[in-house]
């Protein structure tokens, strides 16, 4: 299973991840989407996972989660928006993954692409940066990666550009 994962598009959607994520199974959107015309698309597009972020509509909060629990090929995955990073998780976030034991935990908010192994708590981190035009960020950047009989391989990171020149 192919997984096009994307955060922190604050209503703006670049063209070209529909490019990046057409041999993609699904998408997953790590919060911060915006308008709903930003998560409309993507569904029409792929199936699409969302949780919402803190600059979502009451309407999107009320209507996504604020993370999501999935399975796929053996992987257990936590996705939630504001996580923090291993070290110095977000309140509630360590208490989540501690619950659950996913083997991959993905959250946004932070602009920072990262991915890095959490090896107190047995977790892979991965945050894809943002996608969109606000922020601090220099470089918008998706992630896109395989689940495969229990293993996440094939890890691409994908540059869309700089934020300036969206």
């Amino acid at each position: 299973m192919k997984i096009g994962l994307i955060s922190d598009t604050h209503s703006y959607l670049d063209e070209r991840v529909f490019h990046h994520f057409q041999s993609c199974d699904e998408i997953w959107h790590a919060g911060d989407i915006g308008e709903n015309h930003v998560l409309e698309k993507l569904s029409e597009f792929k199936p699409t996972k969302a949780v919402f972020g803190n600059i979502d509509s009451p309407l999107m909060q009320k209507e996504l989660p604020e993370y999501l629990l999935l399975e796929h090929e053996g992987i257990k995955t936590l996705m939630i928006h504001i996580g923090g990073k291993p070290g110095k998780y977000a309140k509630g976030v360590r208490q989540l993954i501690l619950k659950h034991q996913p083997k991959l935990f993905i959250c946004g908010h932070s602009h920072i692409l990262k991915v890095m192994m959490d090896r107190e708590l047995g977790v892979l981190y991965m945050n894809p940066g943002a996608a969109g035009k606000h922020g601090f960020h220099q470089m918008r950047t998706l992630l896109r990666f395989d689940l495969k009989a229990g293993e996440i391989k094939n890890l691409e990171v994908i540059e869309l550009g700089k934020r300036a020149q969206a």
